[in-house]
């Protein structure tokens, strides 16, 4: 079977699955090729269906991440290693960064937090942003922290990136100009799509009965970690804007919501109000 019928026929198969049918299967076909998906649609579409495509496929009828399976993602300006044990970044999450470009432009921020940064995400796109700037990111998982290592070499940021193991903002005694966090934000028994439930790590997804538990604690430490003029990025789910909001304000912050291309509230930007 050639290349382009395979793919007409996978994503058929898939359309029930996924909401990205044709390009779950075009990134599947990429990955058994051994080529980029671009080359594919350029020049591989007569060539014959390999036959590594059809476990591919397997996997994803099974419900698998597409990023799993192929084992990157990507975010922002780069291209990310992403495998199981991490949660796999979303578009929506660009909106941290957005929010963080129109309020540094190109100067940038000089030193970044992540604050849960799985596989580097934020951290490492902020870096290949503003070439000036270098941070730190923090994570509960070792498996996350390898891959993110990995990530910042295989990208050329080691030398500006370190990684460490922690509890949100525990121990550290640094102040930062900017500071990126998407934390878990999902209410325990949300009905989730099955290849996030059964396949991405709850412990990066529920944050306790209302999904507001992890801002309990990220809230009071925002404000001795940010340096005067920076901002924090905090991602929020659909719904929170007032209950998170209201959070961060307690501790003297004045907070502005920044919204996702399907108009949704997903990103609170928090700096020091006036008089704190």
């Amino acid at each position: 079977m050639k290349v382009r019928d395979a793919l007409a026929q996978a994503a058929r198969r898939l359309a029930e699955r996924s909401e990205t049918s044709r390009l779950d299967a075009e990134l599947l076909m990429a990955k058994a090729l051994g080529t980029e998906r671009e080359n594919l649609l350029l020049s591989r579409m007569d060539n014959e269906a390999p036959a590594a495509f059809v476990a591919l496929l397997d996997r994803r009828a099974a419900g698998e991440p597409v990023a799993y399976i192929v084992g990157r993602r990507s975010f922002w300006t780069i291209d990310l290693e992403i495998g199981p044990g991490v949660l796999v970044p979303r578009p929506d999450t660009e909106t941290l960064i957005e929010a963080a470009l129109e309020h540094f432009g190109a100067g940038g921020p000089k030193r970044v937090l992540d604050l849960g940064t799985g596989p580097g995400t934020l951290l490492l796109a902020a870096l290949d942003q503003w070439p000036g700037a270098s941070g730190l990111g923090v994570d509960r998982s070792q498996a996350a922290l390898l891959m993110a290592g990995r990530n910042a070499a295989r990208l050329g940021l080691a030398r500006r990136a370190e990684f460490r193991l922690g509890d949100w903002g525990q121990g550290i005694a640094e102040r930062f100009h900017l500071i990126l966090c998407n934390p878990p934000y999902v209410e325990e028994g949300a009905d989730l799509a099955r290849d996030v439930k059964d396949w991405e790590p709850p412990e990066a997804l529920f944050a306790g009965p209302d999904g507001l538990q992890d801002y309990r604690r990220l809230a009071p430490e925002i404000p001795r970690l940010l340096l005067p003029g920076g901002i924090a990025c905090i991602e929020i789910g659909a719904g929170q804007e007032r209950a998170v909001s209201a959070l961060l304000e307690a501790e003297g912050l004045a907070v502005s919501s920044r919204r996702d291309l399907a108009g949704i509230a997903r990103c609170l930007v928090s700096i020091p109000a006036l008089g704190h």
